[in-house]
C-alpha cells in the first residue's frame, strides 16, 4: 500500500511538471483595438482556435486609437486599427525604440445609413460633407421632406470618426449637435429607431437590418450613384476594390516588435484562404486578389 502510495505521489508530480509545460507552451495572444473590426476579429480568433487548441486568442474593443495605445504601452500583442497609423503614434514608437509592422487584413466599405421610412435613396459627398458639418439642417436642404436631420457619429477615438473626418468631411469639424454613440452597433440601432436619423459605419453592420436603408453616394453630382451592396443586399465586392464606391478603406492589423511564431501563423492564416472566406461571410471585403 505504501509503495502504491510512493507511486501515485511520483506520477502526481510528473503530471503536474508536464501540465506546468503544457500551459507554457500554450500561446495568449490579446487583440484589441477597433469597434468596427471587433465581429472581425472576434470570428477569425474562434475559428483559428478551432483548429489550433493550443492557442488563446482575447479580442476586445475600444477604437483604433485606444488598441495602438495598448500596443505601444505592450499591454496588447495585436492592434486592430480600421485607420492607418498616425506620424504622433509612429513617432512615439521610434522614441521607444518599437518596430511597428502594419498588414492590411480587409477592406470595408463605409456605409451611409437613413431609416427604411426616410425617401431619400441617394446622397452626393458634398451632400454629406454638408449633413455633417452642419451646412444642411433639415431633409429638404438635399431632397427631402421638411424635417430636421438628426446626426450619429463615433467618438473621437474610433477610427471610423477619423477615417470619416478626413475623407467625407475634407478635415472640417463634426457639426456639434452629432450625437457620438460608443460603437457601430449602437449607431445602427439609434438610427433604425429614429425615422430622421442619419448615420454611418462599416457595411457589415446594417446590411442585414430591415429597419435601415443603405443609402447611395455619387462623388460628384453627374455621376453615377453607387451602394456598397448589391440588391440581394450582399457586399459589393468590385465597386470597393476598383474605387467606384467613394467611401472604402483598409482595416489594419499593427504588431509591436518581432513576431512571435505563433503570432505570425495567425496573421498568415487571416491572410490566406480560409482568414479571408471569413472576412467575406460576414460582410467585410477580402483583399483583392493578385
Amino acid at each position: 500500500m505504501k509503495r502504491f502510495i510512493k507511486s501515485l505521489m511520483v506520477f502526481s508530480c510528473l503530471y503536474g511538471v508536464l501540465s506546468y509545460h503544457q500551459a507554457e507552451a500554450a500561446e495568449s495572444i490579446t487583440v484589441k483595438g477597433s469597434d468596427t473590426m471587433v465581429i472581425l476579429g472576434q470570428r477569425l480568433a474562434e475559428e483559428y482556435m478551432k483548429k489550433n487548441k493550443d492557442v488563446t486568442i482575447q479580442v476586445t474593443g475600444g477604437g483604433s486609437g485606444t488598441g495602438i495605445a495598448a500596443l505601444l504601452n505592450k499591454t496588447t500583442n495585436l492592434a486592430n486599427s480600421s485607420r492607418p497609423i498616425k506620424d504622433a503614434e509612429a513617432k512615439k514608437a521610434r522614441e521607444a525604440g518599437v518596430e511597428i509592422t502594419e498588414v492590411k487584413i480587409a477592406l470595408d466599405g463605409l456605409a451611409v445609413v437613413v431609416s427604411s421610412e426616410n425617401p431619400v435613396n441617394e446622397l452626393t459627398m458634398k451632400q454629406i460633407l454638408g449633413i455633417y458639418t452642419g451646412h444642411y439642417k433639415n431633409w429638404k436642404d438635399v431632397g427631402g421632406p421638411d424635417q430636421k436631420i438628426m446626426r450619429y457619429s463615433r467618438e473621437s477615438n474610433s477610427g471610423t470618426y477619423v477615417f470619416f473626418k478626413e475623407h467625407v468631411l475634407l478635415d472640417r469639424d463634426y457639426a456639434p449637435d452629432c450625437q457620438t454613440m460608443s460603437g457601430t452597433s449602437a449607431v445602427a440601432e439609434a438610427v433604425s429607431r429614429d425615422k430622421w436619423g442619419i448615420g454611418f459605419g462599416g457595411v457589415a453592420y446594417f446590411e442585414k437590418i430591415p429597419e435601415l436603408k443603405i443609402v447611395k453616394i455619387k462623388k460628384l453630382a453627374n455621376t453615377p450613384a453607387v451602394s456598397p451592396i448589391k440588391e440581394d443586399r450582399s457586399v459589393n465586392y468590385e465597386q470597393i476594390w476598383n474605387g467606384e464606391y467613394p467611401i472604402a478603406r483598409y482595416l489594419y492589423v499593427y504588431v509591436a516588435g518581432k513576431m512571435t511564431p505563433a503570432i505570425k501563423k495567425y496573421i498568415d492564416w487571416t491572410l490566406g484562404p480560409e482568414g479571408q472566406n471569413i472576412v467575406a461571410k460576414i460582410g467585410y471585403v477580402p483583399l483583392p486578389k493578385k
